[in-house]
């Protein structure tokens, strides 16, 4: 299993979604991630976009308002987990319109079903976009 987490977070810290692949508490979820998000808002830009902490690798990205961030294992490639941070804002732009922090807060079942379809038990398993999008866009017309 690579993907142990995927959190998205706005620039004031507030997770606006949060995905775990794997078994943790309220009180360890809650305290990971003010660790995490307090650790990877605090650092520049010109810094990387890789820390380690505890026994994850995060790998985050910034894009406008809001920070995506994924919790790996030690020997995941930060590259493609790059890549697929950069895939899944593209498959939300292209479903939402130039994504924003709202678009996730009020249609947080449609990111979050868009991360199902993408990842499956910490594993990527889908990569192309109209895959992705072919069943939302199938519900809404229903």
């Amino acid at each position: 299993m690579g993907i142990r987490f995927i959190l998205m977070v706005n620039k004031q810290g507030q997770t606006r979604l949060a995905q775990y692949y794997e078994y943790l508490t309220l009180e360890e979820r809650r305290a990971l991630e003010g660790e995490i998000v307090r650790k990877c808002l605090a650092r520049t830009e010109q810094q990387c976009s890789f820390v380690e902490h505890r026994n994850y690798k995060i790998v985050y990205r910034r894009y406008a308002s809001l920070f995506f961030l994924v919790g790996v294992d030690n020997d995941e490639n930060e590259l493609a987990i790059l890549e697929f941070i950069h895939l899944l804002v593209e498959t939300m732009d292209r479903h939402f319109g130039n994504v924003c922090e709202l678009d996730i807060m009020f249609h947080l079942e449609k990111a979050h079903f868009m991360l199902e379809e993408m990842v499956m038990n910490g594993c990527i398993v889908e990569t192309s976009k109209s895959n992705i999008l072919t069943p939302i866009q199938l519900m809404e017309k229903a």
